[in-house]
């Protein structure tokens, strides 16, 4: 093949690039910085110059590359569909957790899809690797190519310090530059000790003697539904408004995460750092940052005495949980190996086999410290689009016909009265216990219900929190907290002894 066929290829590929990218959302603009567009004309001549090099076939190369940036064009959509956020560096790990655990991320890209898209790529390799034939000296031009897109790289390399608000970075760099700058940003190092996290400042308060027991319950999915629709039954959360109405603090939740990303919440949770500070690593504060050992919650409990144990029932490898949760100071992590298929509620380990492992941990005859114990839910986890419900169950938990588009509702509140009855089985538990007892329960996200939404309104985003004692119990204005703030305010209800807690 000819030089100037190479090229012709070369220039319609990256041209066909530049038409995919406009079908993002958000939409990136055309007036961008020169550095951005060699970023992604680089980009563009390495990738097509490495698989022209393997394969020496230029125009299947050149689809293979095009098919991919439509590949990721197609995943940040349907991210943002569902979270509001466009696709970033970070997730490009999720392409192996979606082999790993598809029923968790194939749904929201449309398993139809999915299908279709792999059953035509493979024809499509076929029909390449066989009708197209290898180029002499093609090999000679791959090279030629990866050293330009090489150069334009390192000419479009510049030091831009990206705001990490993904939406307004994708619009006004483009999705190559941004994540190219992503990219480059995550492997620059992080003084720990910059991200002032409250649990080595010195000045935390610490639970007053004798050391109650601490459970902290990160609900997935959680919030007040009722607020979102007047169809939903008020019994639906008794137990949570009981608690409510007992509690030493309550109020709506800000909190780091919306839909989904449940370690950007837990992570602010326990370390006290807010996603501002966290600069890349706010999109996955898990994947390299955590596993750090920064100070946290737990730490800080562990160095007053307690035992401290996270229960998360799904699988321990998920988010690197079974080596994150040992660096941030936990003693003993529980994970799905902890539990059977009877204690499922739905496809997930449900709410009150959670509550039942806590009760256990806590009754355990044997234990001679108090325990901080830290649960992360998995049964509310979606998609819900794919769970159905019989249309008699329906008035169990609405007073009012669902509209139309509202079906993911039902399946929602299905699993929202199992988290209440956790609750009540909790409070139960912690009113049983000789000694004080401190329950601290919040939601990590709003759920990924798009059609709902777009039928009745989305929520604002916030969850809901609450801070009980089975010693002194209160009914408190509502005060809204941040979610890097709660484990601070938890630790502040703890220093007060029962006799002083009236003030709180």
């Amino acid at each position: 093949m000819s030089e100037f066929s190479i090229l012709h290829i070369s220039i319609v590929g990256l041209l066909l690039t530049i038409v995919l990218e406009r079908l993002l959302i958000p939409r990136p603009a055309l007036r961008r910085p020169l550095s951005c567009w060699l970023l992604h004309t680089g980009v563009w001549c390495v990738s097509l110059a490495v698989l022209y090099a393997l394969t020496a076939r230029p125009l299947f190369s050149a689809i293979n590359v095009v098919l991919g940036w439509l590949l990721i064009v197609m995943v940040s959509n349907a991210k943002y569909h569902s979270l509001r956020e466009p696709f970033v560096c970070a997730d490009f790990e999720y392409f192996s957790d979606a082999v790993r655990f598809p029923r968790l991320y194939l749904p929201f890209f449309g398993i139809g899809k999915a299908a279709l898209l792999a059953t035509g790529f493979i024809a499509y390799l076929w029909a390449g690797l066989t009708f197209e034939p290898q180029v002499a000296g093609g090999r000679l031009d791959a090279l030629w190519l990866g050293l330009g897109g090489l150069i334009l790289l390192k000419l479009g390399h510049r030091s831009s310090v990206p705001s990490f608000d993904a939406n307004a970075d994708i619009q006004r760099w483009g999705l190559v530059a941004c994540l190219w700058r992503y990219f480059w940003a995550a492997r620059k190092p992080v003084d720990p000790a910059a991200l002032a996290s409250p649990f080595n400042q010195g000045n935390i308060a610490a639970p007053a003697a004798p050391l109650p027991d601490l459970v902290s319950v990160q609900s997935e999915s959680f919030f007040d539904v009722r607020e979102l629709w007047s169809g939903v039954k008020p019994q639906v959360l008794t137990e949570y408004d009981r608690l409510t109405q007992e509690a030493l603090a309550r109020g709506k939740l800000q909190v780091a995460a919306w839909g989904a990303n449940t370690v950007r919440t837990e992570f602010a949770y326990l370390t006290g750092i807010p996603g501002e500070r966290l600069g890349v690593h706010r999109f996955n504060p898990y994947r390299v940052l955590a596993r750090k050992g920064l100070p946290s919650l737990a730490s800080h409990l562990k160095t007053q005495g307690y035992r401290t144990v996270c229960i998360h029932p799904f699988h321990g490898s998920f988010y690197g949980r079974n080596k994150v949760l040992p660096a941030l100071g936990f003693d003993e992590f529980i994970d799905i190996q902890s539990f059977d298929e009877s204690q499922k509620a739905g496809p997930f380990i449900g709410d009150c086999a959670v509550a039942d492992k806590i009760r256990e941990l806590l009754q355990d005859p044997t234990r001679t410290q108090p325990l901080f114990i830290h649960a992360v839910t998995m049964e509310n986890h979606g998609p819900l689009h794919l769970e159905q419900v019989e249309a008699a169950q329906l008035p169990t938990w609405f007073d009012q016909p669902l509209l139309q588009g509202m079906d993911d509702l039902a399946p929602y509140l299905r699993h929202i009265a199992n988290a209440d009855l956790m609750l009540g089985k909790l409070r139960t538990t912690l009113l049983e216990q000789p000694n004080e007892a401190l329950l601290c329960f919040f939601g990590d996200h709003v759920p990924i219900l798009p059609d709902v939404y777009q039928a009745i309104g989305e929520p604002v985003g916030d969850t809901d929190y609450l801070i009980w004692s089975n010693r002194r119990p209160l009914n408190v204005t509502p005060s809204p907290l941040q979610v890097d703030r709660l484990a601070c305010h938890l630790l502040a209800c703890a220093a007060q002894t029962p006799s002083t807690r009236g003030a709180a």
